[in-house]
């Protein structure tokens, strides 16, 4: 092995990654500051090569060589195990590392830590031969050993690691590893050295207040006479002046003392979510008026408040949590991950209009924090216990190390102990011990300090609950997501209830990202254990499902009330200010109307109201006077940093209007019919039908010699398709099919026009067979191999369900056929199969000719095909689908979750409800389709 190298860095922070990104210029000019050196890389994408040798698995029994950090597993080695695999059957293999590395001379005197930032699970460490201190149990954990008489300078040292995944404490497996996610083993955080001077602080604990109020909690080590602290804002620039104060009372030179500090701050800027101000905090040692140790925390001010039976405040605000569960995860390198990683991930959830996340189920890397600060995102830290818990003196330790490690991020607001079951009680009171700030504890999934968190309760005894309990009511997960169901699918309900009621505190989706990781075992399959895994809202490398848009619009911050555009419109539009701390006028409203036709538009930029956040105001849209002559109207709103809330679209032009600038009714072709035994077989400039005469089923259409392949339809779906006594004649130059009505027996209706133009009507008249319907509509069968793609106008490009309408865009979208199934590889999004809202018209581009189907008739819903059925052995998704092939539909079905079915995750997942009014032929409902079959292209239109 070569020898690190021996740069050291120079750094301002003691604990956290912070260390590899602290602002240099404050450290170049501490001579007094911690010294850091790296004996790994830094995460995923900057790794360093140790020797390695593996026990069992996969290229086991010999030395060579691993990246650090790393689990072991997707670097070749040992097995692949997911929580649910029986113990008897999961890999228990270790993993011996040894790591070659030279300490300079001018760190002598010097207090050297050797610090790992997570070790998977046991870890027992060796320097130079000897042990470095007791052996470390737990995964999630910063850990370090003070090796200052084990180290020899200018001269090869030898670091020896031996990690064992399966750990020695029956309670930390119970915690980590009989779990609902994947196991790993190895050094999966980086392992660095730090040198602190013999006189140095030992912890700083800091609580940054709304009102400016600063105080702190030091701890010291050896002899020092006076204490300062300074606070800058992120260009330098310091605030207020330094505070200082004389230490009395000092320990002897090797021992600690403990100082409390409080000093104010005016004119400072709060931290939240929305506006994520930050500062650094310089705190210094002194002793006979020199520096001997300086230390750089980032603070927030900002204050926690917890009003009981009535909900969390934040700098006087109260909060609406919209959050999502997330793992510490990457599928090609496991729970070792890096910054890049952190800011997508915390880029996603803001983009989705989060302001928070909770930390499932342990505590992540620093640099996760870090971003959280930065960007903004309200924070619940984790101690891991999944169902099970740590025993006392192993869990004491490790809520130490937790705390101390995370507790200055002011994104954290919450600390969870454990989660559904997994709550050591006697650890409660170590978090208030050991935090400064006081932060609230719950017990995820259970009624604890106020705060009732079960999860996945079903829409109406949520509602219940919220209307006559008592606590306030925050679900730490909810709407667990599994394939395309979850998520978004039940939201619009459940987030409706919840900001109507003043004990929700909102709540934290189950999860972020699909858990699918590369098997180097299996050609590098993403692998997400069946169903296990597949509970994202992105997939695996942040492939966006429809849920995405879904919640970016329900949780959107500006919340725009239902508004139709008809020719009475005058720009108004009415909004609600979601936000908690910002003005509706430091957001921007950009307006664009279009017209498919011929691509024109125009757009503009309306004047931000002024609208306080939680109130109501309007905007105005100075759109011109001809404005009702395009198609569509979108507006984009952007919040005061530039990041997009959402661009809502709404539809100007009617498909009724549409319709009849598109479909040629006269035409110069002759309409001729021969019947045989079965069928009328009717024929116009090249088109022929053959519709049978029995049921008015379309049997064959041919254009010219091709048949074209949309055929056996219409089929009602659900209800009869009782047409009866079906008869031809003309009615001018057109022809039609119809069936008679019998209000006994032949209730529904059908009746086909084929005009002299070639184009061809679909009227039928119909009542629901059920008072309770998955689905109303028609069917066609379309073999599905003859379909490239699909062009329309409608609502896109992603698919819907009866309760996740949300998130789409009024728009001509041209989608290519796949077979992707949600949650599964290839992870293509959007689907190709399922339904799609609001359509107006389809042009089908198969194999052979094209054709349109257009209707005249809002809110149309198409569906192509039927999705693949995923493994889902709780038989909750009920994903449903009419027979045939494509359809089209004016009710569909709704989508479970891994844990409800549809109809429990609010009104909107419910089957469709109609009347039959005594089968009033006046009072049925109808459905219209037009076709055109000839081939020709739409004039014009271009696709999003």
């Amino acid at each position: 092995m070569g020898r690190l190298n021996s740069m050291v860095i120079r750094t301002l922070f003691v604990v956290g990654l912070g260390i590899f990104s602290g602002l240099k210029s404050f450290a170049q000019q501490e001579q007094a500051a911690t010294e850091i050196m790296m004996l790994s890389g830094t995460g995923n994408e900057h790794t360093v090569n140790w020797e390695f040798f593996c026990t069992a698995g996969r290229n086991s029994g010999k030395w060579t060589t691993i990246a650090v950090p790393s689990n072991w597993e997707l670097q070749g080695f040992g097995k692949y195990d997911y929580g649910f695999a029986p113990d008897s059957l999961r890999g228990k293999e270790q993993g011996l590392y040894k790591r070659r590395f030279t300490v300079t001379k001018g760190w002598k005197g010097k207090k050297i830590n050797l610090v790992f930032e997570g070790v998977m699970t046991d870890a027992e460490v060796k320097v130079n031969g000897k042990v470095a201190g007791a052996l470390h149990q737990g995964s999630f954990y910063s850990f370090k050993y003070d090796i200052s008489g084990l180290v020899s300078y200018e001269k090869d040292n030898l670091l020896e690691v031996k990690v064992s995944k399966h750990s020695a404490n029956k309670s930390v497996n119970e915690a980590e590893r009989k779990a609902d996610f994947w196991l790993f083993g190895g050094i999966f955080r980086p392992v660095f050295l730090e040198a602190l001077p013999a006189v140095h602080l030992e912890r700083v604990s800091l609580d940054a207040k709304a009102d400016g109020t600063l105080s702190g909690k030091i701890i010291s080590r050896g002899v020092t006479d006076q204490l300062s602290v300074e606070v800058y804002d992120m260009q330098g620039k310091r605030i207020g002046e330094s505070f200082s104060m004389e230490l009395k009372n000092q320990a002897k030179a090797k021992g600690t003392s403990v100082y409390a500090f409080q000093t104010k701050y005016a004119n400072i800027k709060l931290w939240s979510p929305e506006y994520p101000s930050l500062y650094n905090t310089t705190i210094r040692l002194y002793r006979k008026g020199k520096i001997v140790h300086s230390v750089q925390k980032k603070i927030g001010f900002r204050t926690i408040e917890v009003k009981a039976r009535d909900g969390m405040y934040v700098n006087g605000a109260k909060i609406k949590f919209k959050g999502v569960n997330r793992h510490s995860f990457w599928p090609t390198s496991g729970r070792t991950t890096s910054k890049k990683i952190s800011v997508a991930d915390v880029s996603l959830m803001k983009d989705m209009n989060m302001n928070a996340v909770r930390m499932s189920h342990y505590p992540p890397d620093d640099h996760f924090l870090e971003v959280c600060d930065s960007l903004g995102l309200f924070v619940m830290d984790e101690l891991a216990g999944w169902h099970g818990t740590y025993d006392t003196p192993t869990g004491t330790k490790l809520v130490k190390e937790m705390i101390a490690h995370d507790e200055n991020h002011p994104s954290i607001v919450f600390w969870a102990n454990g989660n559904e079951g997994g709550h050591n009680l006697e650890l409660d009171e170590f978090f208030g011990r050991e935090d400064v700030q006081k932060r609230p504890v719950i017990h995820p999934w259970q009624v604890f300090s106020g705060f009732d968190t079960q999860h996945y309760r079903e829409y109406n005894y949520g509602i219940g609950n919220y209307d006559q309990g008592r606590n306030i009511v925050m679900p730490t997960e909810f709407l667990h997501g599994m394939y395309d169901g979850g998520h978004g699918a039940g939201l619009e309900d459940y987030w409706k209830a919840m900001w109507l009621n003043p004990l929700s505190a909102g709540g934290f989706l189950w999860d972020f990202a699909d858990q699918g990781v590369v098997r180097t075992d299996k050609n590098g399959v993403i692998d997400t254990d069946g169903n296990h895994g597949a509970d994202g809202i992105v997939g695996p490398f942040h492939e966006k499902e429809g849920s995405y848009y879904a919640i970016k619009e329900i949780w959107s911050p500006v919340y725009i009330e239902h508004r139709e555009i008809t020719p009475a419109f005058d720009g108004t539009l009415t909004m609600e200010n979601r936000f908690s701390y910002t003005d509706l006028k430091d957001c921007r409203f950009n307006w664009k109307l279009r017209r498919f036709a011929d691509a024109d538009s125009i757009s503009g930029t309306a004047k931000s109201p002024v609208v306080a956040p939680l109130t109501k105001g309007r905007l105005q849209l100075a759109l011109p006077g001809n404005w009702s002559t395009y198609d569509v109207l979108a507006l984009k709103v952007t919040d005061p940093h530039g990041r997009e809330i959402f661009t809502w679209t709404f539809p100007i032009v009617k498909p009724d209007v549409l319709a009849a600038t598109i479909v040629q009714r006269n035409g110069d072709g002759k309409v001729g019919m021969t019947e045989t035994n079965t069928v009328f077989r009717i024929t116009v400039k090249g088109l022929q039908l053959d519709i049978n005469k029995k049921t008015g089923i379309l049997e064959e259409v041919k254009q010219g010699k091709e048949v074209l392949p949309i055929k056996n339809g219409p089929v009602l779906q659900e209800g009869l398709s009782n047409f009866s006594t079906f008869s031809y004649h003309k009615e001018g130059d057109s022809a039609i099919v119809s069936s008679v009505f019998d209000k006994k027996n032949t209730y529904n209706t059908l009746r086909w026009v084929i005009y002299p133009s070639g184009w061809v009507k679909m009227e039928m008249r119909y009542f629901p067979g059920a008072y309770f319907t998955n689905f109303v509509g028609v069917n066609f069968s379309f073999p599905e191999q003859q379909l490239k793609s699909v062009t329309y106008l409608g609502n896109g490009p992603y698919r819907v369900w009866k309760n996740r309408m949300k998130g789409n865009q009024f728009g001509v979208w041209n989608k290519a056929y796949n077979d992707v199934a949600t949650g599964e590889s290839p992870f293509a999004y959007p689907e190709f199969k399922g339904y799609h809202s609001n359509v107006y018209w389809t042009q089908f581009n198969t194999t052979g000719q094209s054709f349109k189907v257009l209707t005249d008739q809002e809110d149309m819903f198409l569906r192509l095909f039927t999705p693949k059925k995923s493994d889902d052995p709780y038989q909750n998704l009920q994903a449903l689908f009419p027979s045939g092939d494509v359809s089209f539909m004016q009710g569909i079905a709704g989508i479970g979750t891994k844990t409800q079915k549809p109809e429990t995750t609010g009104p909107m997942g419910m089957k469709n409800i109609y009347y039959d009014y005594e089968k009033e032929p006046v009072r049925a409902k109808v459905l219209t389709l037009y076709f055109d079959f000839s081939g020709k292209p739409l004039k014009g239109v271009t696709a999003e």
